[in-house]
């Protein structure tokens, strides 16, 4: 992009503007920065809700695997879409846990002290943790109707029929 800077800016003297340094910068490859954001995401479900025997790496395959941690701008091997079935399988049943631990805090917090889960929880406002599934779900391959009806279920099981309902 061209950046036009007014005379009285171009003799001033000091480090590189930070526009400049933006600049500069390598292209993100913005694939493998999305690998990393389902990564932050499962690793983040799995602490908020205690998940026990949830081996994080296990819901990649071995390509996915090797994406981590690399450099952000540099091309790396992805996941195609033939996954193995066994990988589907685990990412599926991580799926369905997230959802009912997320019913589950959700009604055993209000039905101790009423309170909702954004008081509960202020620092996760807005963060509807059945909607993040089913958002996850797209990125793992995994069929969205799966985690909407085990959602549904879940509501239904906890006692909560109108929000089953919507």
């Amino acid at each position: 992009p061209v950046l036009d800077t007014e005379d009285a800016w171009v003799s001033a003297e000091g480090p590189v503007s930070i526009v400049e340094l933006a600049l500069e910068q390598k292209h993100i490859h913005y694939p493998l920065v999305e690998h990393h954001f389902v990564l932050c995401t499962v690793l983040y479900a799995i602490m908020r809700f205690s998940l026990k025997s949830v081996k994080p790496l296990s819901l990649f395959d071995s390509k996915g695997k090797n994406a981590f941690f690399k450099d952000l701008t540099s091309i790396q091997l992805l996941p195609s879409g033939a996954m193995d079935p066994n990988v589907l399988s685990l990412r599926q049943q991580f799926l369905v846990k997230v959802v009912s631990a997320a019913v589950q805090t959700l009604c055993s917090s209000q039905k101790t002290k009423e309170v909702s889960e954004e008081e509960l929880f202020p620092f996760e406002k807005g963060k509807n943790w059945p909607t993040l599934a089913v958002d996850l779900a797209q990125y793992l391959q995994i069929s969205e109707d799966v985690v909407r009806r085990h959602y549904v279920c879940e509501l239904y099981s906890y006692g909560m029929d109108h929000l089953g309902e919507e």
